[in-house]
């Protein structure tokens, strides 16, 4: 499932990145790596506040629709 579709409060393992390779390292740059745990803070439409790695990053919709959890 995309970290778009979860509910605030979720907590789940990222199982996997998709899109370019460009935008995988980019997102793992931010802490977004296979088996991480991530939580979801918030949402507002497809925008997504979660916490990872000991970061709170904010992700629009195309970013988080390519993290799954």
């Amino acid at each position: 499932m995309p970290i778009s579709l979860a509910r605030n409060g979720e907590t789940g393992a990222i199982k996997r990145i998709g899109g370019s390779e460009d935008m995988k390292k980019r997102l793992e740059s931010l802490g977004f790596t296979v088996g991480s745990p991530v939580t979801v803070v918030s949402k507002l439409g497809e925008n997504v506040i979660v916490n990872v790695k000991d970061s709170r990053v904010a992700l629009n919709g195309e970013l988080a629709r390519r993290i799954f959890v």
